[in-house]
Order: structure tokens, then sequence, then C-alpha cells
């Protein structure tokens, strides 16, 4: 067991079990001020005002409504679908770009202003122009994720490439590789592990970005059911289904990391 010396130590990892123990006690000191804040019987009396924050009893009694009742399921299945498609899209750009932009930085200053326009317009402004562009439907749905990802994937495999050490490079060359041999089998190699790494951190910015567009002309999707709960209720379903992104999302970001450590396990420190 680590003492409490251990504990603060300037960058160093804490033990799983006590990383695992650590992160139980956050999720659970924040029920417990939930439950506190909206708790009584008489509504009047609430820390919290119900309209503005039901407590955790309340959001568990309207499941029934959500799983039964709407088409939760199917919204879950859409929003997935769209998600995976746009992303997969942006990776399909917005690597090979990075990786030759990063390669011959004249490449890179021709796209700089397109990439620095890219990643700080408003997401908000995206949804009408994609709306202008691609109509509506699922195309203009995967196009917004596609549009609203790709700067930010292409900037995270520009750094990722640049991040690989020049004495690699030197080698290469010394060796008598050419250019492309170079990107292909120097370059790009070294600098895979940190392009995915980015990638998985950027999937869950493009998870956040579905719920916005998905408010708009959708039958299904998650996003579609958290703005009619907000728009005509039960405000349960909100947080409720808010848990549910949570409950979905943690698996495959799990998933992606234990990917990440069979592809690149030379670049996976062991946790004791």
């Amino acid at each position: 067991m680590s003492s409490l010396s251990d504990f603060f130590q300037l960058r160093v990892q804490p033990p799983r079990m006590t990383r695992w123990a650590l992160g139980l006690s956050a999720v659970l000191a924040v029920l417990a001020i939930w439950w506190f804040v909206t708790s009584g019987e008489e509504l009047e009396y609430r820390i919290v005002p119900q309209g503005s924050l039901p407590s955790p009893g309340e959001v568990l009694d309207s499941a029934g409504a959500l799983f039964g009742d709407r088409p939760f399921f199917k919204s879950v299945q859409a929003t997935l679908e769209r998600v995976f498609m746009g992303f997969a899209l942006a990776i399909l750009v917005g690597v090979p770009l990075g990786v030759l932009a990063a390669s011959w930085r004249g490449i890179e200053a021709f796209l700089a202003p397109i990439s620095l326009f890219g990643r700080n317009i408003p997401i908000a402004a995206l949804i009408p122009l994609s709306l202008f562009w691609f109509g509506t439907g699922e195309f203009q749905k995967a196009m917004f994720i596609f549009v609203a990802c790709v700067p930010f994937v292409f900037g995270n495999t520009v750094q990722a490439v640049l991040a690989v050490e020049d004495r690699y490079v030197e080698t290469a060359l010394t060796l008598g590789a050419t250019r492309w041999q170079i990107v292909r089998k120097v370059l790009l190699p070294l600098a895979l592990p940190q392009i995915y790494d980015g990638l998985r951190i950027l999937f869950g910015l493009a998870f956040g970005y579905l719920m916005l567009t998905e408010a708009i002309d959708t039958p299904f999707g998650l996003g579609k059911l958290i703005d009619g709960s907000r728009r005509v209720g039960p405000k349960e379903h909100v947080y409720l289904i808010l848990f549910a992104i949570l409950l979905i999302a943690y698996p495959i970001d799990r998933l992606l990391w234990f990917l990440h450590r069979g592809l690149f396990p030379h670049t996976v420190k062991e946790q004791e």
C-alpha cells in the first residue's frame, strides 16, 4: 500500500487500485452532493428546485419511460453510425494530409490558414453551413462531423510527425533512403502511436459535436432525444441520456486504449 508521501510525489502515477478507488470516490462524492441538494419530499424546501435539477431517484424512476416508450436503442444506433462515418472520413482525409504537411513544410504553410480557420470557427456556425452545403438527412450529419473534426485530425497528425526526432531522418538519409521511403518507413511508423492516441481523444469531441446537429430535422438520435426532453419533457430524461452517453462512450474509449496497447506495446508504460 502506498504511503501518503508516495501519493503526493510529483508526476508519479498511483497504483492501479488506488486510481480506481480515487475515481470511484469522486463519482460517489458527486452523487452524494447531488442527492443532498435535491433531497426533501417538499419540493419548495429543496436547495435546488426540481425544475433545475431532479433528484437521482426521480431520474431513475423515469428510466422505464425512456427505454420503453421512446426510441432509445434506435437512437443509439443512429448516433453511433453517424459519428463513426463522419470521423472515419475525417481520418481518411486528415491523417494523410497531416503526414504530407509535416514532411514537406511548404504543404503545411499552404494549408495553415484553412486549418487555423477550421479549428477556430464556432461549432454552432457549422450547423447552418452544413445545411446549406449538404441539405438535411444522414449525409449532412456525417459531413458535419467530418468538417468539424478534420482540422483537428490534421493538426494532431502534423504535431505527431513533427515530434519524431531528426536523428532518425538523418540516419535514414545516411543509409540512402529516398524521401518517400523516409516518410513511409520512418516518420509514419514512429508517429503512429501519437497519432492514434490523439484520434482516441478527438473521437470524444466528435461524439459531443454530433449532439448539436441531431436536434435538427432528425427522426432518431440521442441529440434528438435530449432536445425533445428539454423542450417538452420529461426533463429527467436529459440527465438519464447524458448518463447513457457516458456508459456508451467509456467502453469505446477503453476498447481503443486496449487496441493501442496491442498495436504499440513499446509505447505503453506498465503500471503496477
